[in-house]
Protein backbone atom coordinates (compact mmCIF):
# COMPACT_ATOMS: atom_id res chain seq x y z
CA UNK A 1 0.00 0.00 0.00
CA UNK A 2 1.12 3.56 -0.77
CA UNK A 3 -0.15 6.87 -0.52
CA UNK A 4 0.01 8.66 -3.40
CA UNK A 5 -1.79 11.79 -3.52
CA UNK A 6 -4.17 14.10 -1.82
CA UNK A 7 -7.90 13.55 -2.40
CA UNK A 8 -9.32 16.63 -0.65
CA UNK A 9 -10.35 18.26 2.51
CA UNK A 10 -13.13 19.50 3.99
CA UNK A 11 -14.21 22.28 6.05
CA UNK A 12 -17.45 22.43 8.17
CA UNK A 13 -19.32 25.32 8.93
CA UNK A 14 -22.28 26.71 9.91
CA UNK A 15 -24.88 26.93 6.59
CA UNK A 16 -24.46 31.32 6.56
CA UNK A 17 -20.12 30.64 7.10
CA UNK A 18 -20.39 27.44 4.62
CA UNK A 19 -22.07 29.92 1.86
CA UNK A 20 -19.46 32.97 2.52
CA UNK A 21 -16.53 30.11 1.77
CA UNK A 22 -18.44 28.64 -1.52
CA UNK A 23 -18.32 31.98 -2.78
CA UNK A 24 -14.82 32.86 -1.59
CA UNK A 25 -13.35 28.93 -2.71
CA UNK A 26 -15.07 29.80 -6.47
CA UNK A 27 -14.99 33.16 -6.63
CA UNK A 28 -11.47 33.84 -5.58
CA UNK A 29 -9.72 30.98 -5.35
CA UNK A 30 -10.90 29.58 -9.10
CA UNK A 31 -12.54 26.30 -7.57
CA UNK A 32 -15.67 25.32 -9.31
CA UNK A 33 -18.75 24.13 -7.58
CA UNK A 34 -19.49 20.35 -8.79
CA UNK A 35 -21.96 17.49 -8.78
CA UNK A 36 -22.25 16.22 -5.03
CA UNK A 37 -22.83 12.76 -4.32
CA UNK A 38 -26.58 12.26 -2.08
CA UNK A 39 -25.08 12.13 1.24
CA UNK A 40 -27.11 12.83 4.67
CA UNK A 41 -26.63 16.65 5.43
CA UNK A 42 -26.08 19.33 2.60
CA UNK A 43 -22.89 21.57 1.85
CA UNK A 44 -20.91 21.75 -1.47
CA UNK A 45 -18.04 19.91 -3.47
CA UNK A 46 -15.74 22.22 -4.81
CA UNK A 47 -13.95 20.92 -8.25
CA UNK A 48 -9.96 22.10 -9.46
CA UNK A 49 -9.64 20.91 -12.97
CA UNK A 50 -12.63 18.04 -12.68
CA UNK A 51 -10.92 16.74 -8.86
CA UNK A 52 -12.81 16.97 -5.85
CA UNK A 53 -10.45 18.85 -3.87
CA UNK A 54 -12.62 20.88 -1.38
CA UNK A 55 -15.85 19.31 0.49
CA UNK A 56 -17.92 21.93 2.69
CA UNK A 57 -20.20 20.23 5.00
CA UNK A 58 -22.44 22.24 7.30
CA UNK A 59 -22.58 21.86 10.78
CA UNK A 60 -25.56 20.02 12.88
CA UNK A 61 -27.56 22.63 14.51
CA UNK A 62 -26.34 21.27 17.80
CA UNK A 63 -22.73 20.67 16.75
CA UNK A 64 -20.06 22.51 18.59
CA UNK A 65 -16.94 23.13 16.66
CA UNK A 66 -14.29 23.88 19.30
CA UNK A 67 -12.65 27.64 18.42
CA UNK A 68 -10.34 27.94 21.60
CA UNK A 69 -7.82 24.63 21.25
CA UNK A 70 -4.38 24.77 19.88
CA UNK A 71 -4.85 23.44 16.17
CA UNK A 72 -2.12 22.32 13.75
CA UNK A 73 -3.84 23.35 10.37
CA UNK A 74 -1.88 25.90 8.49
CA UNK A 75 -2.74 26.26 5.26
CA UNK A 76 -4.17 24.35 1.91
CA UNK A 77 -2.08 25.09 -1.18
CA UNK A 78 -3.05 24.67 -4.50
CA UNK A 79 -0.65 24.14 -7.99
CA UNK A 80 -2.00 27.76 -9.78
CA UNK A 81 -1.38 29.09 -13.72
CA UNK A 82 -1.87 32.87 -14.72
CA UNK A 83 -0.50 34.69 -11.24
CA UNK A 84 -0.94 38.16 -12.53
CA UNK A 85 -4.71 38.03 -13.27
CA UNK A 86 -5.13 35.82 -9.12
CA UNK A 87 -3.13 39.03 -7.73
CA UNK A 88 -5.37 41.29 -9.77
CA UNK A 89 -7.97 38.74 -8.39
CA UNK A 90 -7.17 39.03 -4.91
CA UNK A 91 -7.05 42.85 -5.19
CA UNK A 92 -10.88 43.49 -6.22
CA UNK A 93 -11.79 41.14 -3.74
CA UNK A 94 -9.68 43.37 -1.11
CA UNK A 95 -7.82 40.38 0.04
CA UNK A 96 -4.48 41.01 1.38
CA UNK A 97 -1.69 38.38 0.22
CA UNK A 98 2.04 37.92 0.88
CA UNK A 99 4.27 36.91 -1.92
CA UNK A 100 7.06 34.58 -1.38
CA UNK A 101 9.51 33.69 -4.28
CA UNK A 102 11.53 30.04 -4.50
CA UNK A 103 14.71 30.73 -5.48
CA UNK A 104 16.01 27.51 -6.05
CA UNK A 105 12.72 26.44 -8.09
CA UNK A 106 11.70 30.11 -9.69
CA UNK A 107 7.89 28.88 -7.82
CA UNK A 108 6.06 31.71 -6.70
CA UNK A 109 4.02 31.48 -3.87
CA UNK A 110 0.69 33.79 -2.58
CA UNK A 111 -0.36 33.70 1.12
CA UNK A 112 -3.97 34.52 2.43
CA UNK A 113 -7.35 33.60 5.14
CA UNK A 114 -10.02 33.01 3.64
CA UNK A 115 -13.30 34.18 5.41
CA UNK A 116 -12.82 31.48 8.48
CA UNK A 117 -9.69 32.09 8.86
CA UNK A 118 -7.82 29.04 7.61
CA UNK A 119 -4.53 29.98 5.77
CA UNK A 120 -4.35 28.99 1.66
CA UNK A 121 -1.20 29.15 -0.65
CA UNK A 122 -1.20 29.49 -3.90
CA UNK A 123 1.79 28.29 -6.16
CA UNK A 124 3.03 29.24 -9.50
CA UNK A 125 5.47 27.86 -11.95
CA UNK A 126 8.03 30.38 -13.14
CA UNK A 127 7.02 30.11 -16.81
CA UNK A 128 3.79 31.40 -15.26
CA UNK A 129 4.16 33.73 -14.22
Amino acid sequence: MATISLNHYNLRAPRELLDVLKEFYCEVVGLEQGQRPLLEGSGYWLYASGQDVLHLSQTHPDEIRLTHVATTFDHVAFTCTERQQMEARLNRHNIQFETARMPLTGRVQLFFKDPAGNGVELNFAKDHS
